[in-house]
């Protein structure tokens, strides 16, 4: 299993950040254009449970089996650095990017 994993890691990576991605639209969406608390906390478990946590997850694991770090581990660490830092004030952007497409949609009506 952890053979079958480290062979397809970076394939791996792309899918669940693709999948966090999407977490983070439909969260946007849920809360601006649903107003549902529930989607929206629903949205940010899916956000965690595809994103962070399973990425994280891979790196220990390529870094426990590799025993070095490397170009992928790095990849994982800068992705985690830049959610810590300025993938927040990219997140703020976007929250209010979807603020005003959804509120002004609203309005027209």
């Amino acid at each position: 299993m952890d053979l079958l994993l480290m062979e397809n890691k970076w394939i791996i990576l792309l899918v669940l950040e693709c999948l966090a991605w999407s977490a983070t639209a439909f969260m946007l969406y849920a809360r601006y254009n649903m107003q549902s608390r529930f989607w929206f906390r629903a949205a940010s478990i899916m956000l965690v449970v595809t994103g962070v946590i399973p990425q994280v997850l891979l790196g220990l694991l390529n870094f426990w089996l590799t025993k070095e770090v490397d170009l992928f581990t790095l990849v994982i660490v800068g992705l985690i650095l830049y959610g810590l830092t300025i993938g927040k004030k990219h997140i703020q952007q976007l929250d209010r990017w979807a603020q005003k497409k959804f509120s002004g949609k609203s309005g027209n009506n």
